[in-house]
């Protein structure tokens, strides 16, 4: 148990913001599908899964999201993986939407007793509990922070197998989501949440710095 716990530490600290990759190292296949089990495994709110991951390895397509994702001008063009984390937007996330009720019936399989309860135990959590049917981009954001669990997942289960990654904000959201929409990738009811790199690191990063755990913990007993 310990030494896995120190396993899990060493690769955490692994873990950086690699800023650029070695383009000549490409992630195996077997590799990438495992870190993408990671994320499709992982937690949402109601279990409703408000993602989707599209792996862009098209240089074409790379090279015309690089003028507006200025967050990614080393990783774009270097890294072996490239993933665009789609988050639903609010037409598809209300209680009562197509995807929503597909996902009780289909994918949870409840009986229809319960995918009922659920449907109005949801409804009031959207409006009442947390407030987001008001505004569309808040209904949004409520996903895509889901989408954020998923990501670390992710790039956590990439640097247990020694491969780097890089989590992106740094993009032009209208206009990084109209070249997606151009190139027929961007359809339905999505928007783009964050964009991630994966490959390996061409030099050493600088040592890792956090605040204490002191500084950020504070215990009620």
């Amino acid at each position: 148990m310990e030494a896995r716990k120190q396993q899990i530490l060493e690769a955490f600290q692994f873990r950086h913001a690699c800023k650029e990759f070695d383009s000549g190292k490409k992630i195996s296949d077997a590799d990438f599908q495992f870190i993408l089990e990671t994320g499709r495994l992982s937690p949402s709110s109601f279990g409703f899964e408000p993602w989707k991951f599209v792996v862009v390895q098209n240089p074409a397509i790379r090279e015309k999201l690089l003028p507006v994702t200025w967050g990614a001008s080393k990783q774009l063009p270097t890294s072996s993986h490239f993933v665009i984390i789609l988050s639903r937007t609010k037409a598809d996330m209300v209680a009562d939407s197509d995807y929503i009720q597909n996902m009780l019936t289909n994918v949870k399989q409840l009986p229809e007793e319960i995918r009922a309860n659920y449907t109005k135990i949801y409804g009031k959590f959207l409006e009442v509990d947390f407030q987001l049917l008001d505004n569309e981009r808040v209904m949004f954001e409520w996903g895509a922070r889901q989408t954020y669990i998923a990501l670390g997942n992710m790039m956590s289960a990439a640097a247990q197998i020694g491969i780097d990654s890089c989590p992106i904000e740094g993009f032009d959201k209208a206009k990084a989501e109209q070249v997606l929409k151009e190139e027929g990738i961007l359809q339905g009811n999505f928007g783009i949440s964050c964009m991630v790199a994966f490959g390996y690191r061409v030099s050493e990063p600088r040592p890792k710095t956090r605040q204490s755990l002191e500084q950020i913990v504070h215990w009620v007993n």
